[in-house]
């Protein structure tokens, strides 16, 4: 992705989720994910996909079960 990219997924982001705490990083090295950070925590990454002359964008969100609150009762 590139930089103008990024800035403009970011706000998209932080309009969506009314969160200005969202925070895309740019790779560290070339070829590495677009992360996605919320405060200074990794919470997912975002790709690129052309298709067709079409650009779209994944988040791909990935939530352990370990992080998951105790089932609540019904």
């Amino acid at each position: 992705m590139t930089p103008n990219e990024i800035a403009r997924a970011q706000e998209y982001l932080r309009t969506l989720f009314d969160n200005n705490r969202i925070i895309i990083r740019p790779p560290s090295r070339p070829n590495a994910p677009v992360e996605i950070y919320m405060g200074d925590e990794f919470i997912a990454v975002i790709d690129r996909d052309e298709d067709e002359g079409e650009i779209s964008y994944c988040v791909n969100l990935s939530i352990l079960e370990e992080d998951l609150p105790p089932l609540a009762s019904m």
